[in-house]
């Protein structure tokens, strides 16, 4: 029998036997700690409604199928006003974002010690909290209605458009900047004529993704009183009315494919 090379030899050749114990006995830790989790999980499960689940999800299905699509006369303004949520919630993050984002930059930020990491924090806040969280904050603050839903929008956004924004100014190229700088630009023109016409391609298809984004989200902002087409879905499920249900869920769906699309459209052309 041949001695196999060692440079072709398998990988596990290589391995000590006491390599190969510690493999095994991580593998082991992992199926340990599944098996931990899963009863963790499921420890106050009711397995009888889970046999169960097949047939009452048959049950809602036939409820909810036909469509009422006598409804959808209802739902035109609801929608509307998902769309202008989400339209203006985009341009309120946008206003926002765009100075955090420059503050936030190394190389744009005036300074390194206390401004730049405000606007990281800002940043960083506005990613953690859910639009959904910030419209409860906001509705329990100003009421019920669109207005809530735009500013929970708007300060979601910010920290999904300022974080892509000043990482795009971090990568712009040095030296078209070190270029104007020797021509004794002021900081202003440097950011104008330098970061600028650099990172505004990117900018443009960061701010039409969000807006793609923030279509579906503001589309359930109406279940906590934000207004919009949630507010519909929400009183139609508070009366068990499914196939009204059914229609608005495939509104939404009709109205995100299309979001999808105009956003794709968009970024193609600009970018």
């Amino acid at each position: 029998m041949t001695d196999i090379p060692a440079a072709e030899a398998p990988v596990w050749h290589h391995r000590s036997f006491a390599g190969r114990l510690a493999l095994y006995a991580g593998w082991l830790g992992l199926v340990a700690l599944f098996v931990w989790c899963w009863n963790l999980m499921t420890e106050r499960t009711m397995w009888v409604f889970v046999h169960d689940a097949p047939k009452a999800a048959a049950d809602l299905v036939s409820r909810a199928w036909p469509p009422r699509w006598s409804y959808m006369d209802r739902l035109w303004g609801p929608l509307w006003d998902t769309i202008n949520i989400a339209t203006l919630g985009t341009l309120l993050g946008i206003v926002i974002a765009v100075p955090l984002a420059i503050l936030a930059a190394t190389n744009t930020t005036p300074s390194r010690l206390f401004l730049r990491p405000l606007a990281l924090f800002c940043i960083v806040a506005s990613r953690s909290i859910n639009s959904l969280i910030w419209a409860l904050l906001l509705v329990s603050i100003l009421g019920p209605g669109i207005l809530a839903g735009i500013l929970a929008i708007g300060f979601r956004s910010v920290g999904f458009i300022g974080k892509l924004l000043y990482e795009a100014i971090e990568e712009t190229d040095a030296q078209q900047i070190e270029a104007i700088t020797a021509t004794g630009a002021t900081k202003a023109q440097i950011l104008s004529y330098g970061i600028v016409p650099q990172v505004l391609p990117t900018f443009y298809g960061i701010s039409v993704f969000r807006w793609d984004i923030n279509i579906r989200e503001s589309a359930i902002l109406g279940l906590v009183g934000a207004g919009g087409i949630g507010a519909q879905l929400n009183a139609s499920l508070n009366v068990l009315a499914w196939p009204q249900v059914t229609l608005i869920m495939l509104v939404i769906l009709a109205t995100v494919v299309v979001s999808e699309w105009v956003s794709a459209r968009v970024r193609h052309a600009i970018i």
